[in-house]
């Protein structure tokens, strides 16, 4: 089997380190050989967060290297665009199209760019997707992290029933049933 390289990148408070335990539990679960490497930078303070999952029959460094990653999966588009440098030729980039302004556009020195979608579709492989409207509709706002692993949930060989058992066992009991909702809405986009 060949060694698969996800990319997970967002802001601080997006839930980027919940999504990666959701995928490497469902990789874990599939037999896989599984490393996770988190990178926060400045994710207490809604900074960048990156966090690389590598799976395979042997995986012997979590690290993806630029050009290596098989799937982006973006948060916020601003960190979509950032993580452009590590996706493979025929890689695709999953993206959640909210917009989470830097500290550089808050206190104004710089200008959040209008863009960015436009310029990823023109390069690379993108689905794209309002996270936050089908979090909402499944109950919680905050549950954009799970409808995001949903929809990249179609783009593995892992059966559908392997990722809600993972999602159940993977968040806290009180949050199971809007988890579920959320990551069957980004399942069936």
């Amino acid at each position: 089997m060949k060694t698969t390289n996800i990319m997970i990148v967002g802001v601080g408070g997006q839930g980027t380190l919940l999504a990666s335990r959701i995928l490497g539990n469902a990789v874990i679960r599939q037999g896989h050989d599984v490393k996770v490497s988190e990178v926060h930078g400045m994710s207490q303070r809604g900074g960048s967060v990156v966090t690389y999952v590598k799976f395979g029959e042997k995986v012997h460094s979590p690290i993806i290297d630029k050009g290596e990653a098989d799937i982006i999966l973006a948060f916020e588009l601003l960190e979509a665009y950032r993580a452009l440098p590590w996706l493979k030729k025929g890689g695709k980039i999953i993206v959640n199209e909210q917009r989470i302004n830097p500290m550089p556009v808050i206190t104004g020195a710089a200008k959040y760019p209008e863009t960015i979608l436009e310029k990823l579709q023109k390069e690379v492989d993108v689905t794209s997707l309002d996270a936050l409207r089908l979090a909402k509709e499944a109950g919680n706002a905050k549950a954009a992290n799970v409808v995001l692993i949903g929809v990249m949930a179609k783009n593995t060989d892992i059966p559908y029933e392997e990722w809600v058992e993972t999602v159940r066992t993977s968040v806290p009991p009180k949050f199971v049933d809007v988890n579920l909702k959320a990551f069957e809405l980004g399942y069936n986009l």
